[in-house]
């Protein structure tokens, strides 16, 4: 009588190896080694796409209403109500925005404060960097998503668990910030005669004070605390000597230096010294 044996189980890899599979499991993919039949959980929990869009609407409402104080303040600046709503429809970041208008009311040159609000905005390109590989936004679309790359929207869709939770949270807080800061913009360009003058309401502060309290959060290690610091003094510190908008270009320069002076405290990387 012939022995009876069991089948070969047929493993990937090269053709016709086989592997025995052990009791309750599977045999790994590569070497034959037996792996639990069930797979892990995913360590990263779901989050509610109801509790993304609360988020979101609050962050997009509380800032949106701020649009109200940078038609005030630009329309007291002397950009007309036209001017004023085309900056916010078109530029729609609202630190650079206040720069611009801030530089013209002081007197500044216009190129020069464009250049100031300029500068000022090309954080959101390195913001587009990060978001472009978390949201992955179809080629058709990114153009669009690309407007409303800023501050709020990248902080809320960083702060999501998933790819899902990010994209809710993206657009949610796109759009609600969109309307609502390009409505109360004319509105507050509209009332600013009503209102009389800006500056004794403090209104121009509006946008940098949400601007810092969405950064501080940010801030964690020492060399952020410290650019941000230096950055904080040169603005200030050359206010009174530089035409308006050049501080804040002479503030950027806080990022290279204390970059500098960290690497010359550290030193060169581990295995980067001259063998000689």
């Amino acid at each position: 009588m012939a022995e009876q044996t069991a089948p070969p189980v047929i493993r990937d890899g090269a053709p016709g190896e086989t592997s025995p599979t052990a009791p309750g499991g599977t045999p790994d993919a590569a070497h034959g080694i037996p792996r639990a039949a069930s797979a892990e959980p995913d360590p990263t929990p779901a989050k509610p796409d109801a509790a993304v869009v609360r988020d979101a609407l609050g962050v997009g409402v509380a800032v949106g209403l701020s649009g109200f104080a940078f038609g005030v303040t630009s329309a007291g600046s002397g950009l007309s109500v036209l001017q004023t709503c085309v900056l916010s429809l078109l530029v729609f970041t609202g630190a650079s925005q206040f720069a611009l208008v801030g530089a013209l009311a002081a007197g500044g040159n216009p190129f020069t404060a464009a250049a100031g609000a300029f500068f000022l905005g090309t954080r959101n390109a390195f913001y587009g960097l990060r978001l472009s590989q978390l949201l992955a936004v179809p080629r058709a679309a990114r153009p669009f998503a690309a407007h409303w790359v800023i501050d709020e929207t990248t902080a809320v869709a960083l702060a999501q668990p998933s790819r899902r939770a990010a994209r809710i949270g993206f657009t949610v807080t796109g759009l609600t910030l969109y309307v609502l800061w390009n409505a109360t913009t004319l509105l507050g360009a509209l009332g600013a005669e009503a209102i009389g003058d800006t500056d004794a309401w403090g209104l121009d502060a509006a946008g940098p004070a949400v601007f810092l309290a969405l950064l501080a959060p940010m801030l964690k290690s020492t060399t952020e605390r410290t650019t941000a610091g230096l950055a904080v003094l040169l603005g200030l510190g050359l206010l009174p000597f530089l035409p308006a908008g050049v501080p804040v270009l002479a503030a950027a320069l806080a990022a290279p230096l204390v970059l500098w002076f960290h690497g010359r405290r550290t030193g060169p990387p581990a295995g980067t010294e001259d063998p000689r």
